[in-house]
């Protein structure tokens, strides 16, 4: 694969939160205590962002934020420390797709008093399914073997969702009704192109 690409665990989210964790190697914290936290950090952002007023969407981001650094910790505490376990995993798999999807439709929630008016809830509905569509079925693009590392990689030392990290300032910023608009298109979109590429898998 081109050096352009970027390799599993090796974005630079990666090797900042592998830095933040090192202290933790050898103490009581598990990788499982920062899964719950990113669990719960997200949900409280995801709460946040619910509420619609200005205040409760800037400290959403902040929470937003950290709940980010807490997906990637895990990982990295469970790697650098031999921590890993089938449990772990798949904890961590189901607490990010949950908090992910229900990011879209907090903020569509947040946004029925803004420009968009209802239409906001439903294109959260929208963003929401799609979202979760795509990542089940990438998940099992990639437990079928039918990609080298990821279903959708990174480049020039970013992941492809590092882009969650720029929810925080959108959310700073008043960017919430273009990132919900985009992502009620892109999220079925990309929710399709997944199911067909593992259709052309199996079917290969």
């Amino acid at each position: 694969m081109s050096s352009i690409y970027t390799q599993p665990h090796t974005s630079w989210t990666h090797r900042l939160t592998r830095i933040m964790v090192r202290p933790l190697i050898g103490t009581r914290v598990t990788p499982n205590h920062l899964t719950t936290g990113r669990l719960v950090t997200g949900l409280a952002s995801c709460a946040a962002f619910a509420v619609g007023d200005a205040s409760w969407t800037v400290w959403g981001g902040v929470i937003w934020l950290l709940s980010c650094l807490l997906d990637r910790a895990d990982g990295e505490l469970a790697r650098l420390g031999g921590l890993s376990s089938p449990f772990g995993h798949i904890y961590d798999y189901y607490c990010d797709i949950t908090v992910n999807a229900l990011l879209f439709l907090c903020i569509g929630i947040g946004l029925r008093t803004s420009g968009l008016g209802w239409v906001a809830p439903l294109l959260g509905v929208l963003a929401s399914a799609g979202v979760l569509a795509a990542s089940i079925l990438s998940q099992r693009l990639e437990s079928a073997g039918a990609v080298e590392t990821k279903a959708y990689v990174g480049i020039l030392g970013f992941d492809f969702d590092d882009t969650l990290y720029l929810f925080a300032p959108a959310a700073w910023f008043g960017l919430f009704p273009y990132i919900l608009v985009g992502a009620a298109i892109g999220g079925p979109v990309f929710g399709i192109l997944t199911a067909l590429r593992l259709r052309a898998a199996r079917a290969g």
